[in-house]
């Protein structure tokens, strides 16, 4: 429990209760003079490697034996910065170099009063994790096993750490070759996955139906003005339901090679120019940008990190899409004929012989 206050420190004289600014304080009667007690700045340094976070046991009062961040008292002389790296060191070893401020938090201790916790990131820089004076134990956690820690302001500040870095992490988890994912990593991957479906999906009608509009009417595209918009609908609905399955790895490489190179036979045979064919593909890419751009749907709901990882697994689709629509155009030995009219062909054999 925090001591209170019985004697003045200049004169000896006793301390009284007393009224100023509405605020109850610590009075001398003798010296005429108040006392203001004001929080006490705490600081804490929350350094993570390889998504380890370093903690400390505390060997003394309060909460002994309870696990925490390495976290001290600012000393006079010191700027907050050299105080936080100064514990780290006292605490554990280890010498870092201060990323950013993370959290600021307010809480009221029994035997220190009123505290202002300040955390940072720190990077790791030198140093080998041993416990020092203050501490009985230093140890990385792994993010999922972070032990109950003993402070408030600790557990809020890890908690706001890991919020801020769950996208990046997911983003690395799905860059990952498939063999190298740990099961943490692989459901990080799978949450981020189900995040981008969902707002292609979300949005799908609408990248359709601007599609169709400037695939009608754009000068690349020349075959497909005269499609009915129910036959241009099927085809964009197909390729973003194959965007669809790639996302969530349920269509492979193999699946693409197989069926762009079938269709670049087709369009041969049929005397469509490849260019063509091309082109439309390229629009379907461009409108789902426009569409997921121009909705917020990237920059509110997904982040940065998920807009770079849908920017490009899309961009791995439509580059193998474009290369084996080419392969498949090149390697079929059918002499180009006239271009069927669409008004010959059923519903079936438009929908086999485009995208």
């Amino acid at each position: 429990m925090k001591k209170q206050r019985k004697f003045c420190v200049y004169c000896g004289g006793l301390i009284v209760k007393k009224k100023e600014d509405l605020v109850w304080r610590d009075f001398c009667s003798v010296c005429r003079c108040f006392f203001y007690d004001n929080p006490l700045p705490v600081v804490s340094a929350i350094v993570d490697v390889s998504r380890q976070i370093l903690l400390v046991k505390r060997d003394r009062a309060p909460f002994k034996g309870r696990w925490c961040l390495p976290t001290g008292f600012a000393e006079a002389g010191e700027n907050i910065e050299q105080a936080v790296l100064r514990e780290l060191c006292e605490e554990t070893g280890i010498r870092g170099r201060i990323s950013r401020l993370l959290d600021v938090d307010s809480y009221k201790s029994r035997f220190y009063g009123d505290l202002i916790f300040l955390t940072f990131v720190v990077e790791k820089t030198a140093g080998k994790v041993a416990a020092g004076d203050d501490s009985a134990q230093a140890k990385f956690f792994t993010i999922d096993r972070i032990p109950p820690l003993a402070f408030r302001s600790n557990r809020r500040a890890v908690a706001a750490y890991i919020k801020s870095k769950k996208d990046y992490w997911a983003v690395l988890d799905a860059i990952k070759p498939h063999g190298e994912k740990t099961f943490h990593a692989a459901k990080q991957a799978n949450s981020l996955t189900r995040r981008l479906i969902g707002n292609l999906s979300k949005n799908r009608e609408i990248m359709i139906r601007q599609w169709i509009d400037d695939v009608s009417v754009n000068p690349s595209t020349q075959e497909y003005h005269r499609y009915e918009p129910a036959i241009l609908y099927a085809i964009c609905d197909r390729i973003i339901s194959q965007i669809t399955r790639w996302l969530g790895d349920a269509y492979a490489i193999e699946h693409i090679k197989n069926f762009y190179i079938k269709l670049g036979r087709e369009r041969k045979k049929s005397g469509t120019l490849i260019s063509s064919a091309l082109s439309a593909l390229s629009l379907i890419r461009k409108h789902i940008w426009d569409v997921a751009l121009a909705r917020g749907a990237l920059q509110k709901n997904l982040g940065l990190y998920a807009t770079f990882e849908l920017q490009r697994r899309m961009t791995v689709f439509f580059d193998l899409a474009a290369f084996y629509i080419a392969r498949g155009y090149e390697s079929s030995k059918t002499r180009p004929s006239p271009a069927q009219t669409p008004a010959a062909d059923s519903l079936k054999t438009r929908r086999r012989k485009t995208i």
